[in-house]
């Protein structure tokens, strides 16, 4: 069995800390102002340092989801605490050593680990979940996966977060992004939730120090939880930690976030490339996108639904549906089949289909996102508004049913609005907020001297796709650019980006402008940067 097919729903929203930055200026003159309010601050073990010659080290450096990139830094910093990531951010900024972020490892691109990496600040260790009196709000530290943070919040308070669906994503990088997941459409992205952030940001006089920022209005600080709405990792500072908390929401604290279904409702139906023609393929991705065109409002009976069309190529052998919905309902069958029924209608292919109800927490722990050998990867993101078109379905057909490509490809349309569109684009840094999908177009491969041929493979593919808009999906009425946890440097490259639409608008649109005023605020000296940074 392939490891896109073992992987199912595979990862919504996977994205993991994008926080590449370099640091000069004068060594670090205070502490930061949180002391005690870290969830593992009395009795923390020490930062750990992992050098070349020790034993850790290369299991540090290589366990990042892309395989393609490696780096060498000089040295790993283990830290368990927001004092201990403000000392390691000082240390940086005084030797001019530029450090990397990383918290569960899942960044798709080369944005962590870089060659000009000396110092990587690994925060997987930081991962408490707890209810903050004080705030009250859920405190959640950037290390912890996403697993891990449901299975904390749901067993002691009975919420969750509507994050993705890939249990070992960190929250470090997945929630600066944006975040979504199984749960979007019903209760909106990630952010939609986020009431604090706590960061170590460095001013204009290398000053290291942790500051917190909420949503509150009257927060002078606001605009730095704003930029962490959706802005993307590695821009501003490193985040420590998060606070969680509904909007509007008060008293109990099993009331302040939302409560996951008690049970889940899976289906899957399968057709195998051998039996699909151009036609069937055509048939089911039009199918597809239409129904989630028309059926694009919040709330309704569909509100709980979650699915993903897998367009995997010829060489893993099918093509999928996989879709839940909230398995308590009384017509929860009913609904599956209808929309099964929508995206099959016309079909005159034979299938296989699967279905089965499990518990909430059981079914959402069970897709770790792993691909054995093919660890080497490209990816691509977009945003879809509508449907795609005659002609992009027969660029995806033609690039996905090419026998000769021996690549493991998926375009995946993942599900989407719902309650995740109806925050105005200027709520949050994300401004994406009226598209019906999302797509990750991505590649993966096992031998490194493979590398050029694959990327160039995947590159062909999305620019086919949008050959009418310069390559790439450019905001108009069928698309709205793509998703910073998708980061795809090519975005910069007029050869892969003929639209003439920058980059930076094909990820923050309008909302690119107030990020760069923020990040002239809170890092002066543009002391955090990555290939894929905010600049001002």
């Amino acid at each position: 069995m392939s490891a896109l097919t073992r992987r199912g729903f595979l990862g919504a929203g996977a994205g993991g800390t994008v926080a590449a930055l370099t640091t000069v200026g004068p060594a670090y003159a205070g502490a930061p102002d949180t002391a005690g309010e870290t969830g593992r601050a009395v009795g923390a073990p020490p930062a750990v340092t992992v050098t070349s010659d020790d034993v850790r080290y290369g299991d540090l450096t290589a366990r990042g989801y892309n395989g393609r990139f490696v780096g060498k830094p000089d040295s790993v910093r283990i830290v368990h605490t927001t004092e201990q990531v403000t000392a390691a951010v000082a240390e940086a900024v005084r030797d001019g050593a530029r450090i990397a972020v990383r918290s569960g490892g899942h960044c798709l691109d080369g944005l962590v680990d870089d060659g000009q990496v000396r110092m990587l600040l690994d925060v997987s260790e930081m991962d408490a979940v707890y209810f903050d009196e004080e705030r009250q709000a859920f405190a959640v530290e950037a290390g912890a996966q996403l697993g891990h943070v449901y299975r904390t919040l749901y067993l002691d308070w009975g919420v969750t977060i509507p994050g993705g669906t890939c249990p070992t994503v960190g929250v470090g990088g997945h929630v600066q992004g944006g975040g979504y997941g199984a749960l979007c459409r019903q209760y909106g992205a990630v952010v939609d939730h986020l009431y604090g952030v706590e960061v170590v940001v460095v001013d204009g006089a290398g000053k290291a120090r942790a500051v917190i920022a909420t949503s509150d209005v009257d927060d002078p600080h606001r605009d730095l939880w704003w930029a962490h709405t959706g802005g993307g990792g590695g821009n501003f500072g490193v985040v420590t930690k998060y606070w969680f908390r509904t909007p509007g929401a008060t008293g109990d604290p099993a009331g302040l976030l939302p409560r996951p279904p008690g049970a889940l409702l899976k289906a899957s139906v399968s057709w195998k490339w051998s039996d699909l023609t151009e036609e069937a393929f055509t048939r089911i991705v039009r199918n597809h996108g239409q129904w989630h065109t028309d059926n694009d409002g919040d709330g309704g009976p569909y509100a709980s639904l979650n699915s993903v069309l897998l367009l995997h190529n010829a060489a893993l052998g099918t093509v999928g549906l996989n879709v839940q919905v909230d398995g308590t309902l009384a017509n929860a069958a009913d609904l599956v089949d209808d929309y099964i029924g929508a995206v099959t209608v016309g079909v005159d292919v034979a299938h296989t289909r699967t279905r089965a109800t499990g518990p909430w927490l059981k079914e959402t722990l069970k897709n770790p996102y792993e691909t054995g050998a093919y660890d080497r990867s490209k990816s691509k993101g977009a945003y879809l508004r509508r449907a795609y078109s005659e002609d992009q379905i027969a660029a995806l057909y033609r690039r996905l049913s090419d026998p000769g490509y021996d690549g493991h490809a998926s375009v995946l349309l993942y599900t989407y609005g719902g309650r995740a569109n109806v925050p105005a684009p200027a709520d949050t840094a994300m401004p994406q907020r009226d598209s019906v999908l999302k797509a990750n177009f991505i590649t993966y491969w096992a031998d490194p001297a493979d590398d050029a041929r694959h990327v160039d493979w995947m590159r062909g593919l999305y620019k086919e796709t949008y050959a009418a808009t310069g390559g790439v999906p450019v905001i108009d009425g069928d698309s709205d650019g793509s998703y910073i946890n998708y980061p795809d440097t090519d975005l910069k490259d007029p050869e892969w980006n003929a639209s003439g639409t920058p980059w930076q608008t094909l990820y923050y649109k309008d909302n690119y402008p107030r990020l760069q005023r923020i990040k002239g605020e809170w890092d002066p000296g543009n002391v955090f940067h990555h290939a894929l940074s905010i600049t001002y």
